[in-house]
């Protein structure tokens, strides 16, 4: 029994309206619907024709996850641009490795009671003496070729001692035995040489192979913050070992020291990229995979602090090497103070620029006998203000400008003697 068919309930009755204004109702609401989906269509056909072409506009890149390529594509031009620098300087950049003749010593037992009859062999003394010499690794550096013949800039501090022998091991595995051709005397910079290997042409010519260089940049651009990358044979074990960085300074002061040898380095450049012993003499490279730096110098009791030569610092040397055969200064001959507000104001100077000439801490003259200064007639308590047309300031000091001379050129000096300017002329002499 379903529910209708329960005893209790009646079946409900309905009724059939026949009114006419029911009927009215009703065929208007059918048709405002029939219409309005009709409109609905027509409009949704449009609004899909517009999204379709909108769509068709969109260049989507769908990625393809069926390939298999196993080349490694850098994500970033970045990288990209990084990797290139890399692999255009690395087949130049070597390894140098310092051996020295080390005596060898060895161990004896001294009997100072020897003769004495009562006194055994008991006191015995070790003694060591010398039994020949030997070579052996006693340090090394990195450097890079500068020429096809085989010119390698590196650090003085690599290089520095003249009794030893040097070796260059090249990115390709090959040894050669290498020649010191110049230290600077001023900066942390010498050139080696290497010979070029002999081989025979198709047409049984006999000729020389020329080794890979690096492209020298301008360092007088660079910028803080630029990205610089380092290359180095890292604690004189990993060859060619990469570190990236920024350049995190410029124009720093810093007093290097390796060993016995110690001097201060003016207007380097700081980075952060990773200077580990065996670096020395490596290059700094920009993005282009140009050499902007020599990387010289780390602090040990820092976290990446280094410190690297600005190439063009280098490059006078390079070319006086190959036309002259050594690294040259010009000499001016005198000994000064430079002049700063501090000074103006402890010594009554008229003037806070320039170096006023004094006499060393010992007695030694202001002005050295038969110098360049000492023919062009300063004196004494003379202030050089100018040199052809540059102030001396503590920015622009007298030896900067004096690099960019060769011993042989005449210089224009403005010179304040008292309160008189002279203009005296010198032939710059050899330091």
């Amino acid at each position: 029994m379903n529910l209708y068919e329960h005893p209790d309930i009646k079946k409900p009755k309905f009724r059939i309206i026949k009114n006419k204004v029911f009927w009215f109702i009703v065929s208007s609401i059918f048709l405002s619907t029939l219409f309005g989906f009709l409109a609905g269509m027509v409009s949704g056909s449009l609004f899909y024709s517009e999204i379709k072409e909108y769509l068709g506009s969109i260049d989507i890149n769908i990625p393809n996850f069926e390939a298999t390529e196993t080349e490694y594509i850098p994500p970033t031009s970045h990288e990209d641009l990084l990797i290139k620098a890399v692999e255009n300087v690395d087949p130049a950049v070597v390894s140098i490795v310092i051996t020295k003749d080390v005596p060898i010593f060895e161990q004896y037992y001294y009997n100072p009671f020897e003769g004495f009859r009562d006194i055994g062999t008991d006191f015995l003394i070790p003694q060591y003496r010398q039994k020949g010499t030997e070579k052996q690794e006693v340090g090394g550096g990195t450097g890079f070729i500068v020429s096809k013949d085989g010119m390698i800039l590196t650090n003085k501090h690599v290089a520095l001692d003249e009794e030893a022998e040097y070796t260059v091991f090249t990115n390709d595995g090959k040894t050669y035995p290498a020649k010191v051709l110049a230290r600077d005397p001023l900066q942390d910079i010498a050139v080696l040489k290497i010979d070029q290997d002999k081989r025979v042409t198709e047409g049984g010519e006999l000729t020389l192979n020329d080794f890979p260089v690096v492209e020298l940049g301008d360092s007088d651009g660079i910028r803080i913050g630029q990205t610089v990358v380092a290359i180095g044979n890292a604690l004189g074990e990993f060859r060619n070992t990469i570190s990236v960085g920024v350049i995190s300074g410029l124009g720093r002061t810093i007093l290097a020291s390796s060993g016995e040898f110690t001097e201060t380095l003016e207007n380097v450049i700081q980075t952060d990229a990773a200077i580990n012993k065996g670096n020395s003499g490596g290059p700094l490279l920009n993005l282009r995979g140009e050499v902007i730096g020599i990387n010289t110098a780390m602090v040990q009791d820092a976290q990446s602090i280094g410190f690297a030569i600005p190439i063009n610092d280098a490059k006078k040397g390079i070319e006086q090497v190959r036309t002259l055969g050594k690294i040259v200064y010009p000499f001016l001959g005198i000994r000064y103070l430079l002049i700063t507000e501090s000074t103006q104001e402890e010594r009554g100077l008229s003037v806070d620029y320039g170096v006023l000439l004094i006499e060393g801490l010992e007695g030694e003259p202001a002005v050295s006998v038969n110098s360049a200064a000492d023919k062009a007639g300063l004196k004494k308590g003379d202030i050089i203000l100018e040199l052809n047309g540059e102030k001396l300031t503590v920015d622009n000091s007298l030896s900067k400008i004096l690099e960019k001379y060769n011993p042989g050129d005449t210089v224009n000096l403005k010179v304040l003697r008292g309160k008189e300017e002279i203009y005296p002329s010198a032939i710059l002499g050899e330091k």
